[in-house]
């Protein structure tokens, strides 16, 4: 179960809904586990390493009562970006499905009306394959009309539907909504602290003192993590923007994106002046100059 710092209070978390300054609502994703499918298909499931913007917006469809057969709507006008607080762990599943009546499970050939055949000889039970994230967690960053984002942020704190981090199987825990920020979705990834576990934060910490030789552990003022911001200048098309929720219609769209790394506020509550070379407040600091990238 991962835990997490208490948030610091935001600027303005309550934007004017006729403003026009950018805003964002924050969601911090973390639970014991999470599965953000991209390309599952029939018995094999598999989980992206970050949360897919359908099921980010799925979450929130689901946390305002929306029916899957219901149009999204604004929702598939927000923008989306996903800061890799904590990557979790990969877990496979041993997993067997059957049908409930008792009935030979159907095969992939189909009668002269179009109806599976069962299988033959009768088999009852199948083996499946699906992956979860353990242990991982992240900050959503979603962009868009301050009423809209006022709107969810307080479905997701009073849910009309159950939530899921992308299975139904996958419950959040608790924070799971950081509040809304009055600022574009880049400066509110970078500024809102560090959302690891307190274990996941102190072990970082150890482990830098160790590498400096020291004794005890060492508390930089920041950290720098992954990011994934969706930019229509941006040089990586994902194709998880979704179109129709519906059973019978789903469809998906792609988006672009870029990839970026930020340097966010590690929320420790003392800070170390001797910090490790690359793990300072230094903006200027390239790690890849030496590479002449």
């Amino acid at each position: 179960m991962t835990t997490a710092p208490t948030p610091e209070p935001a600027g303005n978390t309550h934007p004017a809904h006729g403003s026009d300054e950018p805003t964002v609502l924050l969601l911090r994703l973390a639970g014991p586990l999470q599965s953000w499918g991209v390309r599952s298909s029939f018995n094999r499931r598999d989980t992206g390493a970050e949360p897919t913007k359908s099921g980010v917006i799925g979450l929130l469809a689901a946390a305002a009562g929306h029916p899957r057969e219901q149009p999204l709507g604004e929702l598939a006008d927000l923008t989306l970006g996903i800061r890799v607080d904590q990557p979790g762990t990969l877990l496979r599943d041993y997993h067997t499905v059957s049908d409930y009546r008792g009935r030979p499970l159907p095969q992939a050939g189909v009668s002269a009306k179009g109806i599976q055949k069962p299988t033959s000889p009768a088999k009852h039970t199948h083996v499946t394959t699906r992956f979860y994230l353990q242990d991982a967690v992240f900050v959503a960053a979603l962009e868009g009309p301050p009423g809209l984002l006022t709107t969810l942020d307080r479905a997701v704190r009073n849910p009309a539907f159950p939530l899921a981090l992308g299975r139904r199987s996958c419950p959040p825990t608790q924070p799971l909504s950081l509040g809304l920020r009055t600022t574009d979705m880049e400066t509110a990834l970078r500024s809102e602290p560090w959302q690891a576990s307190a274990h996941t934060r102190e072990q970082y910490a150890r482990r830098l003192g160790r590498e400096r030789g020291l004794h005890q552990p060492l508390h930089p003022g920041t950290i720098d993590r992954a990011a994934t911001i969706e930019d229509p200048r941006g040089d990586d098309r994902l194709q998880d923007a979704p179109v129709s929720f519906d059973p019978h219609q789903r469809a998906f769209t792609s988006r672009q994106v870029r990839h970026t790394w930020l340097a966010i506020p590690t929320g420790f509550d003392h800070i170390d002046d001797d910090q490790p070379h690359g793990q300072a407040d230094d903006p200027d600091h390239d790690p890849f100059a030496l590479l002449g990238w």
